[in-house]
């Protein structure tokens, strides 16, 4: 992903996380179980550290060489997010179990991510 992508993907997933987590807090607290309540919560909270996870990572290539490293690991960031966050967020309001097999998936990509983020940091600048 370019500097761009990511900057432009990190943006609209805050947005979109601070909406979902406000949404919980005011509409959703008396109309969902605390069980469903925490699950969405979670998948908003993994949403915005994602998020923020994309900034930076914008925020890296644009200020330096680009790293391959760092536009992979964005794009396991992003489907991570539509993985792990919708899946929890369709479960949450939904109730439906047949989407919880995706809700792992979307997990190993944010630790794919991560792994990326660091190779990228230990070869950037070499």
């Amino acid at each position: 992903m370019s500097a761009r992508a990511l900057l432009l993907a990190g943006a609209v997933l805050a947005l979109l996380a601070v909406a979902a987590g406000a949404f919980a807090a005011h509409a959703l607290q008396a109309r969902l179980e605390p069980r469903a309540l925490a699950a969405f919560m979670t998948a908003a909270q993994y949403q915005m550290y994602h998020a923020l996870g994309l900034l930076t990572l914008g925020g890296l290539q644009s200020s330096s060489t680009a790293n391959r490293h760092f536009a992979r690991a964005g794009g396991c960031f992003v489907a991570g997010t539509l993985l792990f966050s919708g899946s929890l967020y369709v479960l949450a309001l939904s109730g439906l179990r047949q989407f919880g097999f995706v809700t792992p998936v979307g997990g190993s990509l944010f630790l794919a991510g991560w792994c990326l983020v660091m190779i990228g940091a230990w070869r950037h600048g070499r």
